[in-house]
């Protein structure tokens, strides 16, 4: 038994040691930097193409703190199932930001997930900007020199024990980091290939529409929707019932420029994705994008049978929605175009994941406002309003009426979303006390 012992503590040490070493290696890589060293109309151009690329890669979404915050100078708090990460300051400032790097240790952070930390946390899509090219990388870099700096410290580890430990990112990178640069797809067209570069790199699609597994790392369910920080990304494949089967190419085109298209309106952080990014790409990457979802295999997510108008979940949902929710979104469901969304056949609705129709009903919403559609309509928060027994009885309703089949959405999901959203209470349970 004690040989036993002493064996196992043999390899355990052997191990660590092994690793240590790996990862010393695996942090001290070397990246060399394309040199350029352009000038005049030349590097002008150069940075005008960065600038577009670091638009299409939302980079000053994650990189600005909320309520004022400046751009690029980071303190933007990204939830995540292990703790709270703030995003670092990227502007030129060379105390508190990046001003002091070279294009190696830019390429270092963008594409290999090193920073002058150590590893950095997938919060920050090394894994999908893994795929830029080495001439877009070194755009981007140029343009970012350019970024004003602000001086703003930033402490961006603010995760629990033993989260915080950077050093064991190495163990997650072997596991879920495959670096390489993308590679058009044979045989495919160019608008295929180009929308498959801004999906699976600059646009990251993947790190909000693919699911996660237990670590944290990308499920095999490639842009089959996924679950993050209290909200659904809805399911992005062709599938008829709860993805983009029933969009076009133009659909979607004019949903990522406007913000609104088919029956649907971005809210939440997809708002932010249409604000900060999509609006501003050309026509022509937007047809690409486009061209490469309605490419991809549908999702097998099927559509359960619809409950019955006498369940008494759908009775209640109806009258609560006849009252409180149909004189914006019609008797019919079929809410107001590029406004205020439909319910009809929607995926989203139709989600297997309520958490996003949980989560703007009880905090509310506001519709995203751009360029070519600025009315951006906002719904109202109902927390105070509807018990959590209404809330499920709508959203029920909701999902099983105009076309749509959903499970049922219960109280306990609804008071949970509650909870964690740090919503309010219900005032007719207070007015019960």
């Amino acid at each position: 038994m004690k040989k036993t012992l002493t064996l196992v503590g043999v390899l355990i040490v052997a191990a660590l040691v092994i690793y240590i070493a790996a990862i010393q290696y695996d942090l001290h890589k070397s990246y060399p930097e394309s040199q350029q060293n352009l000038t005049g109309d030349a590097l002008k151009a150069q940075v005008a193409r960065g600038k577009y690329l670091a638009t299409a890669s939302d980079c000053v979404a994650c990189h600005t703190a909320p309520k004022g915050g400046k751009p690029f100078a980071g303190g933007y708090p990204i939830d995540t199932p292990f703790g709270t990460i703030l995003s670092s300051n990227i502007t030129s400032d060379k105390s508190t930001g990046i001003g002091s790097w070279t294009q190696e240790q830019f390429d270092r952070a963008v594409r290999h997930g090193k920073g002058s930390h150590g590893y950095l946390y997938p919060a920050m899509p090394y894994n999908a900007y893994a795929r830029l090219t080495d001439q877009d990388l070194a755009d981007i870099w140029a343009y970012m020199k350019t970024v004003p700096a602000v001086q703003n410290k930033v402490v961006e580890n603010q995760l629990p024990f033993p989260y915080n430990q950077r050093w064991l990112l190495g163990g997650w990178n072997l596991l879920f980091f495959h670096a390489s640069t993308f590679t058009p797809q044979a045989g495919k067209s160019a608008a295929y290939n180009r929308g498959a570069y801004l999906v699976e790199g600059p646009g990251h699609c993947a790190a909000c529409h693919t699911a996660k597994n237990a670590l944290g790392g990308d499920s095999s369910a490639t842009l089959q929707g996924g679950n993050l920080s209290g909200w659904h990304a809805p399911d992005l494949t062709p599938n008829p019932h709860t993805g983009l089967g029933n969009w076009t190419t133009a659909d979607i085109a004019q949903y990522l420029k406007t913000g609104a298209g088919h029956n649907s309106v971005a809210t939440g952080p997809m708002a932010e994705a249409v604000h900060n990014s999509t609006q501003f790409l050309t026509d022509s990457d937007l047809n690409a994008i486009a061209t490469y979802l309605k490419a991809q295999p549908a999702s097998d997510h099927q559509a359960p049978a619809a409950l019955t108008a006498s369940n008494a979940q759908m009775q209640l949902g109806k009258r609560v929605y006849n009252s409180q929710c149909s004189a914006c979104h019609i008797s019919s469901g079929e809410g107001v175009n590029r406004m205020i969304p439909g319910f009809v056949k929607n995926a989203q609705v139709n989600a297997n994941s309520p958490a996003s129709l949980v989560h703007m009903v009880l905090t509310g919403a506001d519709g995203v406002k751009t360029a070519s559609n600025p009315t951006g309509a906002g719904m109202p928060r109902f927390d105070w309003k509807l018990s959590d027994q209404q809330i499920a009885g709508v959203l029920t309703y909701i999902r099983n009426r105009w076309g749509n089949a959903a499970p049922a959405v219960t109280s306990d999901e609804v008071a949970k979303a509650r909870k964690a959203l740090k919503a309010d209470s219900w005032l007719g349970a207070k007015m019960k006390q």
